[in-house]
């Protein structure tokens, strides 16, 4: 079956044996996909998307109909208001900081009720690094209500904590590097009715990123004024080189515009240098893409449950994102498994993963990322910081059987180092 590959014959049949338990997971897959991907053609016909609209522009970009169109693309099949989307948000971090300074003002407070952000905004708030130009340097307070010990958000805490000097509800819908649970959109749905009946005003902001088109809805549809999130994630279906987006209450989008570029302009500025086709094409694949990664993730669980491994989510459980989180127990192990699934990438197949000093992250961390996009983790890929319990977060696979074959050398690698015990 895998002529190409060297897998021993104990991991292949427990590979045979991970898709006949994933069976019922892949068919509900399979229907949310065909779902959004239904709704994504709606959004395009809806908008009349054309050849036309793939054209460069240069300079100002004024009067780019593709830019405008491809927004209206995007708040359509998120059932948003309005969106901005660029190509020139560098990363979902940038899109994410673009709206936190576009519709926070000093004074004003900015209340996580999921713990602590992930690595890379804490520097934004001011929760690390020297401050220089932190929302904390701006005068916007911080606060943050734990998870219970479930890791599900306390409703009932948040009841108490939210009220009239809350500006912000944030809510961080992947688990970033942690081991708790993503959020669902009803979950996002129950926080966001929580903090509306106890402050109206307060805006309710989702850090959205690994969870677009995995349910049939959004979280702007479930009471969210405000999500955010990278287009080398699921929204870019794999082709999208760079970028992201933001969605939500059309007031909202327009301050974050004025914050990307200028008050005064906002949206109405910025050429597209010809990127509009790929984020097009990107947009129009990444229901049935994330459907991809999905299955991927829950072959990954039900494979490495068979090891005696503790995975999370497991292979039955509801999913809220692309994320497969596999505790590994020791460093060797998880290099093992990172190195592994490099082994199983088109692209740099042939590099050896090492711990690095990542910009941004507090350890070093190992990444397994041999991908068409630099860093695009919508395609398969691994990574972890080197820290207990030494679990690996992957994601990501543009076609479920290459990416059912990256999980499967990642067993092949650790059972090479002696690290697995078929």
């Amino acid at each position: 079956m895998y002529p190409y590959f060297k897998i021993d014959p104990r991991i292949e049949k427990a590979a045979e044996r991970a898709e006949a338990l994933a069976e019922p997971q892949f068919r509900e897959i399979g229907a949310t996909a065909d779902w959004n991907e239904q709704k994504m053609l709606a959004a395009f016909v809806k908008n009349r998307v054309s050849e036309s609209h793939f054209a460069a522009s240069t300079g100002y970009g004024y009067g780019d109909r593709g830019r405008e169109t491809l927004d209206r693309v995007f708040a359509d099949a998120f059932g948003a208001e309005d969106a901005l989307v660029r190509h020139n948000f560098v990363s979902g971090t940038h899109a994410l900081t673009v709206a936190l300074f576009g519709v926070l003002r000093p004074g004003d407070t900015m209340l996580s009720v999921t713990g602590i952000p992930y690595d890379t905004l804490r520097p934004v708030i001011g929760l690390a690094g020297d401050g220089n130009g932190s929302l904390k340097e701006f005068g916007i307070r911080y606060e943050q209500l734990e998870l219970t010990p479930e890791g599900r958000p306390d409703y009932a805490e948040i009841g108490r904590r939210v009220g009239p000097r809350v500006r912000m509800v944030y809510i961080q819908r992947s688990r970033g590097y942690s081991l708790r649970p993503s959020l669902s959109v009803e979950e996002i749905g129950r926080i966001a009715e929580i903090a509306k009946r106890k402050a109206p005003d307060c805006i309710v902001m989702v850090d959205n990123c690994y969870g677009e088109f995995v349910q049939r809805d959004e979280p702007v549809s479930h009471g969210a004024d405000l999500m955010a999130g990278s287009l080398i994630k699921n929204p870019g279906g794999g082709i999208a080189p760079t970028g992201g987006y933001i969605a939500g209450r059309k007031d909202l989008v327009e301050s974050c515009a004025y914050r990307l570029t200028a008050p005064g302009v906002g949206r109405e500025v910025g050429a597209t240098l010809g990127n509009n086709r790929e984020l097009f094409m990107g947009a129009f694949r990444a229901p049935v893409v994330t459907g991809e990664a999905l299955k991927t993730a829950v072959f990954t669980a039900a494979l490495f449950r068979q090891f005696g491994y503790r995975v999370s989510p497991r292979f039955d459980e509801p999913r809220a994102d692309i994320i497969q989180t596999v505790e590994l127990g020791d460093e060797a192990s998880l290099v093992a498994f990172c190195r592994g699934v490099q082994r199983g990438a088109p692209v740099d197949s042939f590099v050896t993963p090492e711990p690095w000093d990542m910009p941004g992250y507090g350890c070093k961390v190992i990444m397994a990322a041999g991908a068409f996009t630099l860093g695009a983790s919508i395609e398969l890929s691994a990574d972890a910081p080197l820290r207990e319990p030494y679990a690996a977060w992957m994601q990501g696979a543009l076609n479920y059987p290459s990416g059912r074959l990256g999980a499967m050398l990642a067993a092949q690698s650790m059972l090479e180092e002696g690290a697995l015990k078929p």
